[in-house]
């Protein structure tokens, strides 16, 4: 089954149950509880884990059309796309000016605390941790529960925990650390000035020594789930050793759940279809389900349900999530397959923005990375199996100024596969495509990132080239269809586009040098992982984000309107603020215990 779905409760802890949003007083009296004597089972535990879980999600109010208990589902998407991909250049709010404006102002690093997005992912996250206190806490009453079965339902909530605070630190970095023996009556008066990567080390260490190397049942975290995230985390705390022994684990050790080595699937597109996902690539994903008998798209990536082209395209909404005309160059190669790592930008790949769709338009003849097609709908490229995209007809925002030409794609469900994998019980398309947090191509980069730190640049290349390797692989390029007119015909054995990439040569990395080398890797995680919302926190992590970011605003700012006036300034924008909210509420007697990041006070 897919345990991070069918859960149709909340969690029911002592902490109690709070409602947020209704400004009317339901005076119905209560009809029952159930006290933690009557949970602390086997079977109790279970269903606290389970909703642990569900939180995954980004989500706690999973009956509703949308996320009331803590804003609009998209605010605190799991996928990341408004927090890691647009706040990195990848891509743009897209639709139009008027809708969503908040996204714009985060983009542009313009926002300040007020901004509600950032209290819906705040609030969202720690309903996540909140979930795994509770399990942790019941299961510490369940006495008759086996010490083994306790220990390893112990190291999931530990690794739920662990993920839930790395999301906040990574996202705020000043953040209140609050277990299962913090009291409900005090969690709210809990001070975010203790540097928490140790705790979030601990619990990923201690699923990591305690998780079995396989679950039976799909979405339970493993392992070597544990062993990566853990690696994952070193990482981010540029202990590279440390790390680099964990990734050597998981690379030659790591399993999945049936039984073969990680390994990437050998087509890139199998990472973001549902039929193929689940796969040897799966490290940690979040588990979505389409038409699930709930009436709703809660189950089914409610987060993302504004990322789908607009206009007169078959998904109806709502044209937001629009990949940076910066991201399409990036996909730009030169004559012997290998990227333009220092200059892409001067390499730009043609679009249609401007041109109606009743107008001719022929796309861009130079060579490309196929990954820009399996990323970027883009203008007389096959949009999966739905046909050409038709450009502007399919663009929400008139003349494309406002936030470029191009659609997102690796969310998008296949035609052929709609009745099973869509899901339209709202005004905007769900899906059961699973939302991957961790794919063992990132694993391969995130080890290659380690090696060149640590002076291990033939490693680093071998890691990197097999990354590559797989995108040079012909069943990854993108075919045009067979007959235009009726695309689910099937593909013809003509490319749609001039595709040419390639390995780097022997030697390649230890001749550029550790700065070099790293360059390198950095740009190749933006070509592989683009529009999964890693590449914010990468920028931040790797020390660039204002080199980058503001190069990236003076070159898109020329193409389109809603990025003009962006800014990065380090020291302000690492991390975003504490929202407002919460140092409100954490406010008795005028003084509050969180304290804002700096810069926006």
């Amino acid at each position: 089954m897919k345990v991070a779905h069918y859960i149709t409760i909340m969690a029911v802890t002592a902490a109690g149950l709070t409602v947020n949003g209704c400004q009317h007083s339901l005076e119905i009296p209560a009809q029952g509880a159930l006290s933690d004597q009557v949970l602390a089972t086997r079977a109790g535990v279970d269903a606290l884990l389970t909703g642990a879980y569900a939180a995954l999600d980004g989500q706690y109010n999973n009956g509703s059309a949308l996320n009331l208990a803590s804003g609009n589902a998209w605010e605190a998407s799991p996928s990341n796309w408004v927090y890691g991909s647009i706040a990195g250049g990848e891509a743009h709010k897209g639709s139009d000016g008027s809708d969503q404006p908040a996204v714009d102002a985060i983009a542009k690093f313009t926002t300040d605390a007020s901004n509600g997005y950032f209290n819906s992912k705040w609030r969202t996250v720690y309903e996540g941790v909140n979930r795994a206190n509770s399990t942790l806490r019941l299961l510490a009453q369940a006495t008759t529960i086996a010490d083994a079965d306790r220990t390893g339902l112990a190291a999931q909530a530990r690794f739920l925990r662990g993920h839930y605070y790395f999301e906040l630190k990574r996202m705020f970095n000043k953040v209140p650390w609050i277990d299962e023996t913090v009291e409900t009556a005090t969690a709210s008066t809990q001070a975010n000035a203790e540097d928490i990567w140790p705790k979030i080390e601990a619990d990923f260490k201690y699923a990591a020594d305690n998780l079995p190397a396989t679950q039976s049942d799909l979405g339970r975290v493993n392992k070597w789930a544990a062993t990566t995230y853990l690696a994952k985390t070193y990482l981010y705390e540029h202990k590279y050793a440390e790390a680099k022994t964990l990734f050597d684990q998981v690379i030659s050790q790591g399993v999945t759940s049936n039984g073969l080595k990680y390994a990437l699937v050998t087509k890139y597109h199998d990472n973001f279809d549902a039929a193929t996902e689940n796969n040897a690539e799966s490290v940690f994903q979040i588990q979505m389900v389409a038409n699930d008998g709930t009436g709703t798209i809660a189950n089914a990536n409610q987060g993302d349900m504004l990322n789908f082209p607009y206009g007169n395209s078959p998904f109806r909404c709502c044209g937001f999530f629009q990949p940076s005309q910066d991201l399409a160059n990036s996909y730009r190669t030169d004559a012997t397959g290998l990227p333009y790592l220092n200059d892409y930008n001067s390499h730009p790949v043609k679009n249609d923005q401007g041109i109606a769709s009743t107008q001719p338009f022929t796309p861009d003849a130079g060579t490309l990375d196929p990954r820009i097609d399996w990323t970027i709908g883009r203008r007389g490229i096959p949009y999966l199996d739905w046909g050409n995209h038709p450009g502007a007809d399919w663009i929400r925002s008139p003349g494309q100024t406002y936030a470029g030409p191009y659609s997102p794609k690796k969310n998008i469900y296949m035609q052929a596969t709609q009745d099973q994998y869509a899901d339209n019980h709202s005004w905007a398309p769900g899906t059961a495509i699973n939302l991957n947090l961790i794919r063992y191509a990132d694993v391969l980069l995130m080890a290659a990132e380690t090696e060149a730190n640590l002076g291990n640049f033939e490693q680093a290349q071998t890691y990197v080239n097999q990354v590559r390797a797989r995108a040079a692989n012909p069943v990854n390029l993108v075919y045009k269809y067979a007959n235009d007119a009726t695309p689910l015909s099937g593909y013809s054995t003509t490319p749609a586009a001039n595709y040419k990439v390639a390995v780097y040569p022997a030697g390649a990395f230890a001749g550029l040098g550790k700065t070099g080398a790293l360059n390198a890797i950095y740009f190749e995680r933006k070509l592989e992982l683009a529009t999964e919302g890693h590449r914010f926190f990468d920028l931040v992590r790797w020390g660039v984000a204002e080199a980058e970011l503001n190069k990236y605003f003076s070159y898109e700012s020329t193409i389109t309107t809603d990025i003009r006036g962006g800014r990065f300034v380090t020291g302000k924008n690492d991390y975003y603020p504490i929202p407002q909210r919460q140092i409100d509420l954490s406010t008795s007697g005028g003084k509050s215990t969180l304290t804002q990041n700096p810069g926006y006070n």
